[in-house]
C-alpha cells in the first residue's frame, strides 16, 4: 500500500468534531420549576423499600406483582422499545467511524476486428477498497450520537416507569379485590341475618304478635340485601377479568391470599425531600433526558447549515486482456467540501423545528415535575384525611351496633316499631361497607404514595438508578 494511503487511512481513524453540545445541568433544570423547600403534608417515617410490594405481608400478592413485572404486555414493549432506542443509538454511533467497502466487477465482452474480420474476446476485471469518512468539523454527527445515547436513557427510564405503574396497579387491583371479598363476605351473613329476622317476623304475625307491615319490610329490607350480593358478584368478575390482562393472562380466577383485615400496613413511607423526587421519578428521569436529546438535535440542525468536509480514499486492482503488465494497482485519496447555498431554506425550517420541540420538551419537564409534586401531596394529604374518617366511621359503627341492639330490644318488648330497627339495620349495613372500603382506600393510598414517590428507592440509591437505565 502506498505512503499516501496510508497515513491518510490513519488519519481517518482519530479525526474528531471540534465542536459539541453539553447536556443541561441540575442547576439549569431546577430553575425551571424550582422545587419547594418541604413538603406541606406529614410524611411517614417508614424506610422506602425497592419491592415495596411486600412490605403487605401477603405472599399472594407479592407473586401477582412478580408474575405482572415478567408477563405484562406494556412492560414487554416498553423492553422492545428499549432494545430499539439502543438499537439507534449504535446506528448513530457508527456514523462517527470511517466507511470501508469492498467492490469487485468483471466483465467479458465480445466484439469484431474491421480488419480481420475475425472476432475478439475480452476480459476485464476490478477489484478495490473504497475510505470514506465525515470531518465532524461542527459537532453534527457528535451531537446526534448524543440525542441517540439521551433517547436511549429515556427508553429505559420509560421501561421502569411502566414497571413502577404496573407494579401499583397490581397492588392496588389486589386490595380492591379483597374489599370486594370482604364486602360479599359481610353481605352474605347480612343476609342470612335478613332471613332470620324474617322468619322470626312473620312467626309473630302468626301468633298475632306482628302485623303484615311488618312482614314486609322486613322482606324488603331481605330483597335490598340480596340485590348487593349479585353487584358485588359483578364487579369482583370485572376486577379479575382486568387483573388477567395486567397478568397476560386467559379469563380465569385470581388466587387470593390474606384477607383485607389482615394485611400488614406496611406504613406511610418517608418521602425525603422535594429535590430527592426530581432524581428518583423514572418519568421525571425520561422527560429531562427527552430535553436532552431534544438540545442536541437542535445542535445538530444548526451544524447542518454549515460545509461539511468530507475525505475518501480507493486502492484496487484491475485488469485487461489487452494491456500489458496486466493486472496493475489503482489507488486515489481526496477530499470533498459541501457548503449548502440554496435550499429553498429547508434547514433553516428543520432548526425551528428542532427548536420548537426543544421547547415542547422543556415544557414537557415542567409539567412533569409539577404535576410529581403535586401527586406526592395529593397523597400525602388523602392518607391524614382518610385515617381521620375511617376513625369516625369506626365510630359510628360501634354507635350503630349499640343502637340496633336497643332497637330490636324495644321492638321485642313491644316499646317500639318495627321501623325503628329496620333504619338500625339499613344503617349498620351501609356503615359496615363503608368501613370495609374505607380500610381498603387507607391501603391503596400507601400504593400511590409508593408511586408518587418513584417506587421506593433511597436517597443512595438514585444514582446507581439513575446509571442502571443507560
Amino acid at each position: 500500500m502506498k505512503p499516501a494511503l496510508v497515513l491518510l487511512l490513519s488519519g481517518l481513524l482519530v479525526l474528531q468534531g471540534c465542536a459539541g453540545t453539553q447536556r443541561r445541568s441540575a442547576e439549569s433544570l431546577a430553575a425551571v420549576v424550582p422545587p419547594p423547600a418541604q413538603w406541606q403534608a406529614a410524611a411517614g417515617s417508614a424506610p422506602l423499600q425497592r419491592e415495596w410490594w411486600r412490605g403487605f405481608g401477603d405472599p399472594v400478592l407479592a407473586r401477582l406483582v412478580d408474575e405482572a413485572l415478567a408477563r405484562n404486555i406494556d412492560l414487554r414493549q416498553a423492553v422492545a422499545r428499549l432494545a430499539e432506542a439502543r438499537a439507534v443509538a449504535r446506528v448513530q454511533d457508527a456514523a462517527a467511524w470511517p466507511t470501508l467497502d469492498f467492490g469487485l466487477g468483471a466483465e467479458r465482452s465480445r466484439s469484431i476486428s474491421e480488419v480481420t474480420g475475425k472476432p475478439y474476446l475480452s476480459n476485464q476485471y476490478q477489484a478495490q477498497f473504497v475510505a470514506g469518512y465525515e470531518v465532524d468539523l461542527w459537532g453534527r454527527i457528535a451531537a446526534l450520537r448524543q440525542a441517540a445515547d439521551a433517547n436511549g436513557e429515556a427508553a429505559a427510564a420509560a421501561r421502569d416507569a411502566v414497571a413502577l405503574s404496573v407494579a401499583a396497579t397490581v397492588a392496588n387491583s389486589y386490595i380492591q379485590l379483597r374489599a370486594l371479598d370482604a364486602r360479599l363476605d359481610l353481605a352474605r351473613r347480612t343476609l342470612v341475618s335478613r332471613e332470620r329476622s324474617l322468619a322470626l317476623i312473620r312467626s309473630r304475625e302468626q301468633r298475632g304478635y306482628g302485623s303484615g307491615l311488618e312482614s314486609a319490610q322486613a322482606e324488603a329490607e331481605l330483597r335490598a340485601t340480596a340485590q348487593a350480593i349479585p353487584q358485588l358478584e359483578l364487579a369482583i368478575d370485572q376486577l379479575e377479568r382486568s387483573m388477567n390482562v395486567l397478568l397476560a393472562r386467559t379469563p380465569g380466577p385470581i388466587e387470593r391470599g390474606a384477607a383485607l383485615l389482615a394485611l400488614t400496613d406496611p406504613g406511610l413511607p418517608a418521602a425525603g425531600l422535594p429535590s430527592q423526587l426530581l432524581r428518583r421519578r423514572p418519568d421525571i428521569a425520561g422527560a429531562e433526558l427527552q430535553l436532552a436529546a431534544s438540545d442536541a438535535q437542535l445542535a445538530a440542525a444548526r451544524a447542518q447549515l454549515l460545509p461539511s468536509l468530507r475525505l475518501s480514499a480507493t486502492l484496487g486492482r484491475a485488469g485487461a486482456s489487452v494491456l500489458k503488465g496486466d493486472p496493475f494497482t489503482v489507488w486515489s485519496a481526496g477530499g470533498s467540501v459541501l457548503a449548502p447555498l440554496f435550499n429553498g431554506g429547508r434547514l433553516r425550517a428543520q432548526v425551528d423545528v428542532n427548536a420548537s420541540r426543544r421547547d415542547q420538551a422543556l415544557l414537557a419537564y415542567e409539567r412533569m415535575v409539577l404535576t410529581a409534586f403535586a401527586e406526592v401531596e395529593t397523597q400525602l394529604a388523602a392518607y391524614d384525611r382518610q385515617q381521620a374518617q375511617l376513625v369516625q366511621a369506626q365510630a359510628q359503627r360501634v354507635a350503630l351496633e349499640d343502637a340496633l341492639r336497643i332497637a330490636g330490644r324495644r321492638y321485642r318488648e313491644g316499646y317500639a316499631s318495627y321501623l325503628d330497627e329496620l333504619l338500625a339495620q339499613r344503617n349498620l349495613f351501609a356503615v359496615e361497607q363503608n368501613v370495609l372500603q374505607l380500610q381498603a382506600d387507607l391501603l391503596a393510598t400507601e400504593v400511590n404514595l409508593y408511586r408518587a414517590l418513584g417506587g421506593g428507592w433511597t436517597a443512595e440509591e438514585d444514582e446507581a438508578a439513575l446509571a442502571s437505565r443507560r
